[in-house]
């Protein structure tokens, strides 16, 4: 089954491609392998939630983290998408890496980054497998609450 396909029985219309705050660009091709840059939980140019997640008033929930997550992975999709034409020319993905803005006394930051993980694997099924990495750091651009980094195979031109 294509991953388009895929999407449209899920319910999942990837967003626009976030705009970057900085130098850089949402995604960069090298030979076959697409890199993007830290994706944050954005929805139309705005941060979804702030703040460290954790246990606790004022953190964020794992719960929400975990769905914040999930659309860090769907902007880094999109950036994607918008670089190689199609989500149909998506191979595999390759290798996740996840940050989260973590309340000292959480580690819990693998539960939070299979938000990326999980939606990765409903799109594009064994192709959706991938190394990964789940970093807790002390704070990320403008308070989001996770980022995430996306490396994937498309086809050859």
């Amino acid at each position: 089954m294509s991953a388009s396909t895929r999407l449209a029985e899920l319910g999942i219309d990837l967003p626009d491609v976030v705009p970057p705050v900085a130098s850089y660009v949402p995604a960069l091709r090298q030979g076959n392998l697409v890199h993007t840059s830290g994706q944050l939980p954005m929805v139309d140019g705005v941060m979804a939630h702030t703040g460290k997640v954790g246990e606790g008033d004022g953190l964020v929930s794992p719960a929400d983290a975990t769905a914040l997550a999930r659309l860090a992975a769907l902007n880094g999709l999109a950036a994607v998408v918008a670089l190689v034409g199609g989500v149909d020319r998506i191979v595999r993905v390759v290798k996740v890496v996840g940050f989260v803005a973590s309340d000292p006394s959480f580690t819990g930051q693998p539960g939070v980054i299979n938000g990326a993980s999980n939606v990765l694997q409903e799109i594009f099924g064994d192709a959706g497998v991938h190394a990964r990495s789940a970093v807790g750091v002390a704070v990320l651009p403008l308070d989001a609450p996770v980022e995430v980094e996306l490396t994937v195979e498309v086809l050859p031109d």
